[in-house]
């Protein structure tokens, strides 16, 4: 059991590694992509109300998204949340997932080195494409490969 640990934490910190020398990426751009994506949601036609309506305080809440994010890129466990949990009652869809992942290309592109950029939207994708298939099954919708989730009016 000791051996697998190992391996484990020796495979941990070559990850980290490899995103930090390699990608450039740390705690500090972390903050600074979730910091500028945030700000473009908030201005934004379509996705500022649903934020706005659910969240008062913003640095909690950019607080999580920054251990979210580290947990997703650098390994570091310091998310405990529940994604799936958070998203199940909002008023969103295909439409709107498109547009967080279009704010957040963005974002990653104009904050991070290429191979950071293309890290995190790589993750951002499956991140969004995971919530949107939730999504649809908490409201009762199998979607068919290749389908997406869109809301009834």
């Amino acid at each position: 059991m000791t051996d697998n640990a190992g391996s484990a934490c020796e495979r941990r910190a070559a990850i980290v590694e490899a995103a930090r020398t390699r990608w450039g990426i740390d705690e500090a751009l972390i903050e600074k992509l979730v910091r500028g994506f945030y700000a473009r949601v908030r201005g934004d036609a379509l996705l500022g109300p649903v934020f706005e309506e659910r969240i008062a305080d913003w640095e909690p809440h950019l607080q999580k998204m920054f251990a979210f994010w580290s947990s997703l890129t650098l390994q570091s466990g310091r998310y405990h949340g529940q994604p799936m949990a958070s998203h199940a009652s909002l008023p969103v869809d295909a439409e709107h997932f498109d547009r967080w992942l279009a704010l957040f290309e963005q974002s990653a592109r104009e904050t991070c080195p290429p191979e950071a950029a293309d890290l995190f939207v790589e993750r951002a994708r499956r991140v969004a494409e995971s919530l949107e298939l939730g999504l649809a099954g908490a409201n009762g919708i199998l979607l068919p490969k290749g389908e997406r989730y869109r809301r009834m009016a």
